[in-house]
């Protein structure tokens, strides 16, 4: 299901990426921001659709490869990620993008205000991860 909002000059398209993005030419896109599901972060089918992690991260590399086909040469990527996956997700952009900055997002509220803390095994995020890159790898490369 494809859903589409033109604002101004903006497009802005709330569809399967791997699906639509196919259909765009490439280096057409000035700016890609994308926040794919995280893996088991949520109960709902969408976010555990895959078998394990590996499963998960061939199938965002697979968004990465058709990001880095449609971006233009200037153009810009910013890609949420879980906490849980975020350095295996930033390591496998390099292979494809300039990463400029791991961007955390410290968020004023949200789920982890309302659980219970002493029941955790873990520290609960209170931030969320942004990766932010160039599609231009430059001589440094």
């Amino acid at each position: 299901m494809i859903n589409t909002v033109k604002i101004s000059s903006c497009e802005l398209i709330n569809a399967d990426c791997l699906e639509f993005i196919q259909t765009l030419p490439e280096n057409s896109v000035d700016l890609i921001v994308t926040d794919p599901p995280y893996f088991k972060v949520k109960p709902e089918g969408w976010d555990n659709q895959w078998e394990g992690d590996d499963d998960y991260l061939k199938w965002l590399d697979q968004c990465l490869a058709q990001f880095w086909r449609v971006l233009k040469p200037a153009g810009s990527l910013y890609l949420f990620c879980g906490h849980r996956l975020a350095s295996d997700t930033e390591i496998m952009m390099c292979e494809r993008f300039n990463v400029l900055n791991h961007i955390i997002w410290a968020k004023p509220s949200g789920r982890w205000n309302g659980c219970n803390k002493e029941s955790l095994r873990a520290y609960f995020p209170a931030t969320e991860r942004i990766l932010f890159a160039e599609h231009y790898q430059g001589p440094y490369r």
